[in-house]
């Protein structure tokens, strides 16, 4: 359910700006979307698990506020990171 150390690493040095980059908004976006996406198929087998569903509406969340930053601030790298992403919106 959680993300490996392998695939976290690679998320980062796919969506890193730079060299050392593991804090800018498009790799907390996409950390963010990997973990969603786990939770979102655990619920889909329990669907009754209502304290996971609380922490998939914390995440949602926490990825829009990011994104709505990531527009207020550079309108340009926010789309291609949706389209990278294939988030809607």
């Amino acid at each position: 359910m959680s993300i490996t150390v392998e695939r976290r690493q690679a998320l980062v040095s796919e969506y890193a700006t730079g060299t050392a980059d593991t804090g800018s908004p498009e790799v907390q976006v996409a950390l963010l979307s990997e973990r969603i996406g786990n939770l979102t198929e655990h619920l889909k087998t329990h669907s009754k698990d209502f304290h996971s569903r609380r922490g998939l509406l914390m995440l949602v969340g926490r990825r829009r506020s990011l994104l709505d930053y990531l527009k207020r601030k550079d309108v340009r790298r926010y789309e291609t990171l949706i389209g990278r992403l294939n988030l809607r919106r």
